[in-house]
């Protein structure tokens, strides 16, 4: 039998590429799968990142993108040659507000595609926050923005609150327990740094002012109560009962309301360019909030250039603590514009007292076993409507220089001359036809030389409260 090597040859041939047709067609790769973030909300002109996943049987090659709504680019591609990962996209929404949307195409080695879309809501920028509970993490309030104090909110230990220039804080309508504050604890720190371009300013949600205004459009400069304020706590000593106690103005039943120390040199942060106005809401029979409440505040704490406008209690309190102020205007004070209480050891520069409805200066002695002196210097009191001028201890520890007093009326007076009491190159014009000593009394006339209203040689530097104070936009500081 003759075998027919030629045929058998050829049908080897055809069987082998049947075969190989046959396993080419069985390992077809199954085409990419794309599977999109969920629908997201993003604010007008502002980024957001979206991730997407991707399987990819043929191999990531490649990966394009179409864009509504806004622009994206790639931030983070596949890997070449993968057959799963992620690609992050970098979307950039648009002005206007309403529907955008990325849809991801990813391309295999083959040549398949796949593709997704990310759905995204663009809204107006959110330019409210309502503050609701205790600052427990670091945390930045943001200029041109607003935020709502709804109750007392406490920065704790270990936290900084950051607060940047043109921020504006409202406080809630409280009293009692209610009282809406910002309060600092003792190893928290307020960076609360404005500018004298842009101040931040601290007051009540009945104010429509807004970020960018100095003045108040529908409140009047002497409307007190309204809220808290804000108080700064420390690790500094402090002359009382115990060398730590709660501050005035907190419930006991808070334990961030405590303060004092043996940290002369605590630091709670640095407070620049900040106004706060209408405050010192009641919390009990007598018992308000100050403006600006130090206790125990350590000497690398920074403040200056502050103004302290229409509180129903204290303009600023010192309870103890090392920290010096510098830069202050006191402006329709309720009770005192300057109190300073249990050895506050600092020093109080430049600043200026209108019309209190109290004391220009309450300055008290102190209260326990630790004994420290402060100074208060380069000052002008527009002493208007106040009960008196200083009202001192017979124990107080102060030096006070270099302060003018004018606006005298019958009654203000200068009270005592304790022996811990350092006075020197006070000026005063009294009402004519009076004595010095019916001003100041108890051979505090001694310190004190009489000058015509504006030849005064002491005194206040103004230039530095003008364009960010709302007393400088009011024509409150004219003549100073």
């Amino acid at each position: 039998m003759k075998i027919n090597y030629l045929k058998i040859t050829g049908m080897i041939i055809i069987a082998l590429f049947v075969g190989f047709t046959s396993c080419k067609k069985d390992e077809t790769k199954q085409i990419p799968t794309v599977t999109a973030p969920a629908n997201t909300e993003v604010q007008k002109s502002t980024d957001v990142d979206l991730t997407f996943n991707y399987t990819a049987d043929g191999e990531f090659n490649a990966a394009t993108l179409a864009v509504t709504g806004g622009t994206a680019i790639i931030k983070t591609n596949g890997t070449a040659g993968s057959t799963s990962g992620t690609v992050v996209v970098t979307f950039s929404a648009g002005a206007a507000i309403g529907a955008g949307s990325v849809t991801l195409t990813v391309t295999d080695h083959e040549g398949q595609t796949g593709a997704a879309t990310a759905v995204l809501n663009i809204v107006e920028e959110q330019l409210v926050f309502h503050v609701t509970s205790n600052i427990t993490q670091n945390t930045t309030w943001e200029t041109g923005k607003t935020y709502i104090l709804e109750s007392r909110i406490a920065v704790v230990a270990g936290v900084i609150l950051t607060i940047q220039p043109g921020v504006v804080v409202k406080g809630q309508a409280g009293t009692g327990a209610n009282a809406t504050a910002l309060l600092v604890a003792r190893g928290g720190k307020l960076m609360a740094e404005g500018t004298a371009t842009s101040p931040i300013i601290f007051t009540s949600v009945a104010d429509e002012i807004q970020p960018g205004e100095i003045a108040s459009p529908n409140l009047d400069p002497d409307l007190n109560g309204l809220w808290g304020g804000v108080l700064i706590l420390g690790y500094a000593p402090i002359s009382a009962d115990a060398a730590s106690v709660q501050i005035e103005g907190i419930p006991p039943s808070d334990p961030n309301g405590l303060y004092g120390g043996d940290n002369p040199s605590d630091n709670s942060g640095v407070i620049k360019y900040v106004s706060i106005r209408h405050g010192g809401t009641n919390i009990g029979e007598g018992n308000e909030i100050n403006g600006l409440t130090l206790g125990g505040v350590g000497s690398e704490t920074v403040i200056e250039n502050i103004e302290i406008v229409a509180n129903q209690d204290d303009g600023i309190e010192w309870f103890g603590g090392k920290v010096s102020v510098k830069n202050v205007i006191f402006w329709n004070m309720g009770d005192d514009a300057v109190d300073t209480d249990q050895s506050w050891g600092g020093t109080l520069d430049n600043f200026i007292v209108i019309n209190p409805f109290d004391e220009c200066f309450e300055l008290d002695g102190p209260e326990g076993a630790m004994e420290d002196s402060h100074t208060i210097l380069n000052g002008t009191a527009q002493a208007d409507d106040a009960q008196g001028l200083v009202d001192l201890d017979d124990n107080s520890l102060v030096t006070m220089s270099n302060i003018y007093f004018f606006s005298i009326k019958d009654g203000q007076d200068f009270d005592l001359n304790p022996v811990g009491l350092n006075a020197s190159n006070l000026q005063a014009t009294i009402p004519a036809g009076s004595a010095v000593t019916d001003f100041f009394i108890d051979g505090t006339d001694a310190y004190v030389t009489v000058v015509a209203e504006g030849a005064n040689t002491v005194g206040a530097d103004a230039s530095v409260f003008q364009g960010w104070t709302w007393a400088a936009a009011a024509g409150a500081l004219n003549g100073f």
